[in-house]
């Protein structure tokens, strides 16, 4: 760790690895800001079991973000810090999870306001949340929501209307195929579209954006005062690689109704050329529901770019005052 961020860290009046049961399993999380007094919120990481790039290994590593909030990093169950086997849970497990940690935190923190940042599989967790404890939230800011028809929706299809044979093919028997089949085909089935629509189009990482300085966030990871290199693997390779349910629920998931009854200012920051958890649908809908608000960033795809981010960050800051 360079003296830079060990100065920044020693300069926060809150910043520490707390242990706390969520769900009845001991976890790890990190809690930081300048002051303890700013608004705090809670980051929820995308995946499910992918801790980037929020994690408990970040003390230090985001003064943009810890100026204005005091943000509280988990490492959910089976990954980074917190790997362990979560073969049997199910979407449910993880939300009462998120709902103990917001608890929690509310106990730490009883005057300041409180809000969650999720990600992508963040954002279902969000949500679930929301909906279940508004009196304990201000608020939600969501980047990548998922909502429904993830992944298996008529715009993958038409991304490749004018793709070869082979791959227009390919695309087409995944979507036909679609989740009733057996996982092992379901899984071959999503990291072969994901290979494709990462390769040929906008969807994940707009090409025409400068991408998030991922290198930067790994490079830091590694020299975290708090992780060990097991928990820098576990990012990667963890719990979740068998885990059956998760997917199968991501995919069949239609979140329409919970987003409708949110009770709590949501916002939802979607990519222009995100087409896995559609924007264009989240643009057509009507919820009839005045607390939620979508705002289009544009050149900027499900993996926010380093512009997206960056918009991210402004807009929290203007979301939790």
């Amino acid at each position: 760790m360079d003296k830079t961020r060990s100065a920044y860290i020693s300069s926060c009046e809150v910043s520490e690895i707390a242990e706390v049961t969520l769900g009845g399993y001991s976890q790890k999380i990190a809690i930081e800001g300048k002051s303890k007094s700013l608004p705090v919120v809670i980051t929820l990481h995308g995946g499910p079991g992918s801790p980037v790039p929020f994690s408990v290994g970040c003390r230090g590593l985001f003064p943009e973000w810890t100026d204005a909030a005091v943000m509280v990093y988990w490492d959910q169950l089976g990954c980074g810090i917190n790997n362990a086997a979560v073969d049997n849970l199910n979407t449910e497990a993880f939300v009462d999870m998120t709902v103990d940690l917001v608890g929690e935190i509310k106990k730490r923190f009883p005057e300041n306001k409180l809000y969650l940042f999720g990600i992508s599989w963040g954002s279902v967790l969000a949500l679930k949340t929301a909906v279940r404890v508004p009196e304990l939230l201000n608020g939600v800011m969501v980047y990548g929501q998922v909502l429904k028809n993830l992944f298996f929706n008529d715009e993958v299809l038409s991304a490749f209307e004018s793709a070869p044979k082979g791959k227009k093919l390919a695309v087409h028997n995944i979507i036909k195929t679609n989740t009733d089949c057996e996982y092992k085909v379901l899984d071959a089935n999503m990291k072969k579209l994901y290979k494709l629509l990462k390769k040929h189009t906008n969807a994940y990482t707009n090409k025409n954006s400068k991408p998030l300085a991922v290198g930067k966030i790994v490079k830091g990871l590694i020299a975290s005062p708090d992780y060990t290199f097991k928990d820098f693997k576990a990012i990667v390779n963890n719990g979740y690689r068998q885990n059956e349910i998760l997917w199968r629920e991501l995919l069949e998931a239609d979140l329409s109704d919970e987003l409708s009854k949110v009770r709590v200012k949501y916002l939802l920051l979607q990519g222009d050329t995100d087409i896995i958890t559609s924007t264009k649908f989240l643009l057509s809908e009507d919820f009839g529901n005045e607390n939620v608000t979508v705002r289009v960033i544009k050149n900027s795809g499900h993996i926010p770019s380093a512009a997206a981010m960056e918009e991210c960050i402004e807009t929290l800051k203007q979301f939790i005052r």
